[in-house]
């Protein structure tokens, strides 16, 4: 038991330090628009772990990931799996809000994915669900958009740390379409399994995606027109 306890307090400790370092990091422009970084928030070792774009406005001036309406459908979708946001870890690729809400540019992820990779390295999560293309994307290697890999899970290694990557759609994108909501809803209740199964090799075959259905379809045209993923 003293073991355990001192584990979880190194754990704390160390995650306390990335949160200082982020705090003040100044490795990209974002740091010149911020009011504060947004580190994530959860329990620290939590099984399951939500990986979003970028904070907002509301993120940017509380601190803490998702407290907006998509913050809020994210909990309503956790609640239906028997979930709260504190026994999960929820952040983003970048820690700073972009400027208008704007997509991440492309340095400004290289800068910042460091810390992303040092937060899953400390948790050490069972499942990482991403959120939209560009956390998936990022922590995938592979450019294929969300709309084709949604609810595909794939066993990972990210650095030294072995996860079961599970892409599914921003919940921003839900608050526009039925369609999309629909769909998001389904891959959620996927998550229990994927929690409670064993992983399969990392080197496993992974399956072919599959043709778009027509909420699929549809889903995928409101992303085009939201520009946010």
């Amino acid at each position: 038991m003293d073991a355990v306890v001192a584990a979880n307090e190194s754990l704390v400790s160390e995650l306390a330090a990335l949160n200082s370092a982020v705090s003040t990091c100044r490795s990209c422009r974002l740091a010149e628009t911020r009011t504060q970084a947004v580190f994530g928030s959860g329990d620290p070792d939590a099984e399951l772990m939500f990986v979003g774009e970028a904070p907002g406005f509301h993120e940017d001036q509380q601190g803490l990931p998702f407290v907006g309406a998509a913050g809020k459908l994210l909990e309503r979708l956790l609640g239906e799996i028997g979930l709260t946001r504190d026994e999960v870890f929820i952040g983003n690729v970048l820690k700073c809000r972009p400027p208008g809400n704007r997509d991440p540019l492309a340095d400004e992820i290289e800068a910042c994915q460091v810390h992303l990779f040092r937060q899953i390295e400390l948790i050490q999560p069972r499942v990482v669900a991403t959120l939209g293309n560009f956390a998936t994307k990022l922590l995938s290697g592979d450019p294929t958009g969300i709309t084709r890999v949604h609810g595909r899970e794939r066993d990972v290694r990210l650095g030294q740390t072995r996860v079961l990557l599970y892409p599914i759609y921003h919940p921003a994108a839900a608050l526009y379409t039925q369609a999309m909501l629909r769909v998001l809803e389904e891959d959620f209740r996927r998550l229990p399994e994927l929690l409670g199964r064993q992983q399969a090799p990392v080197n496993s075959v992974e399956a072919v995606p599959e043709p778009l259905h027509s909420e699929e379809l549809a889903a995928e045209e409101a992303e085009r027109q939201l520009g946010l993923f």
